[in-house]
């Protein structure tokens, strides 16, 4: 084997030993990655049930309103 083939495949071999990853240590938790995302998607969804319950109430309110205003017992709650 000449100098030519022996000297680039040494090179290669050396740079393929350098800056292997390192791997993560078994006793942390991995990071959440797609906390954006689910956030993203859960907001609005946590707004509208915000809403709904509090459309709910006042509904519940005005019901309870009419019929102290009308003298009528109210339906039984399910």
């Amino acid at each position: 084997m000449t100098i030519r083939t022996a000297l680039p495949l040494l090179a290669m071999l050396a740079l393929s030993a350098c800056n292997r990853p390192v791997p993560p240590a078994p006793d942390t938790p991995p990071e959440p990655q797609a906390t954006a995302l689910r956030d993203a998607i859960h907001d609005p969804i946590d707004g509208a049930k915000g809403v709904g319950d509090t459309l709910q109430k006042t509904a519940d309110a005005q019901a309870a309103e009419v019929d102290r205003a009308t003298g009528e017992a109210p339906p039984p709650s399910p």
